[in-house]
């Protein structure tokens, strides 16, 4: 039994791996979009009381996410075979349980915010409702990506909640901008498990583009990058910004090479490999700012 086995010593360790602190990837790409928009805000380097605030509620939101995540997958990942072992396909933790963990860590990361201004607070709700909601929408939504990258850009405006107490009209031309990235790397993630989703059911971008998934990952990266050059010339940005972007477009050729025969392996390498994307998308941000 579940409730049995609560004091057993492995239970944090069932706990982390519920919450993909093993995996850390998803973390990553959750953050690198919040700290563009921070980095945008201040025009350089964020207030530090903000940045912590903002690197650890992302930890927390996304750890809470992928516990959502599992509790509504709970009876499809024992029939993926990337997914079959996760804690709760494998029994080894019950829904209640799983329920408590994501309010205890979605309870946290609220009262992180509480220091910031009341527009940071407001905005902190719709957020918690796109991460919530997001695990469900694979059942009825065409395309489940494109809700998850507006889930995983909502710390774009809460960066600029949180460090301006505005909205000025360039953090929707960045939401944009990373909603496509997230379309782009999400789909080369969901070629993956493309033959078990068919065979469940679920929907997913790479089924909704079909034979043009490929083409489908590679227009999202060109847009995404489209929108980034955009945002330069509005923020009357440097070399240093496009040479981030220049490296960015370097390395989305480079996962062209990893998807294009939509090899599973490999399209999970490239999954993986957009880490350095939004790294060096906030390189180029963070110098630029920094040599003014």
């Amino acid at each position: 039994m579940v409730s049995d086995s609560l004091n057993q010593p492995n239970r944090l360790a069932l706990y982390a791996r519920l919450m993909r602190l093993d995996k850390p990837i998803g973390i990553l790409l959750l953050l690198w979009p919040m700290l563009w928009g921070l980095w945008f805000a201040a025009q350089g380097f964020p207030d530090w009381h903000v940045l912590f605030i903002f690197v650890m509620g992302t930890i927390l939101m996304r750890s809470a996410g992928c516990v959502m995540n599992d509790f509504a997958d709970r009876k499809i990942d024992p029939h993926v075979e990337r997914t079959k072992n996760r804690p709760m396909a494998a029994g080894q933790v019950g829904s209640k349980e799983a329920l408590l963990l994501a309010a205890g860590l979605s309870l946290v990361a609220f009262i992180l915010i509480l220091p910031l201004n009341l527009l940071t607070i407001a905005l902190s709700v719709p957020a918690l409702f796109l991460a919530a909601s997001y695990p469900f929408t694979k059942r009825f939504f065409a395309m489940p990506q494109a809700y998850l990258g507006i889930a995983f850009s909502f710390g774009i405006p809460m960066a600029f909640a949180a460090q301006t107490n505005a909205l000025p009209s360039i953090i929707w031309i960045l939401m944009l901008a990373n909603l496509f990235w997230v379309i782009a790397y999400d789909t080369a993630y969901a070629i993956v498990d493309k033959p078990d989703d068919l065979k469940i059911g679920i929907k997913t971008s790479a089924i909704t583009f079909g034979r043009f998934d490929v083409a489908g990952v590679m227009i999202c990266h060109a847009l995404f990058i489209a929108f980034m050059i955009y945002i330069g010339q509005l923020q009357a940005m440097g070399m240093a910004y496009y040479a981030g972007l220049l490296v960015a477009v370097g390395l989305m050729g480079y996962q062209y090479t990893l998807i294009r025969n939509r090899d599973r392996a490999l399209c999970f390498k490239a999954f993986l490999h957009n880490n350095y994307v939004g790294m060096v998308v906030f390189i180029g941000i963070a110098l630029d700012f920094l040599i003014r």
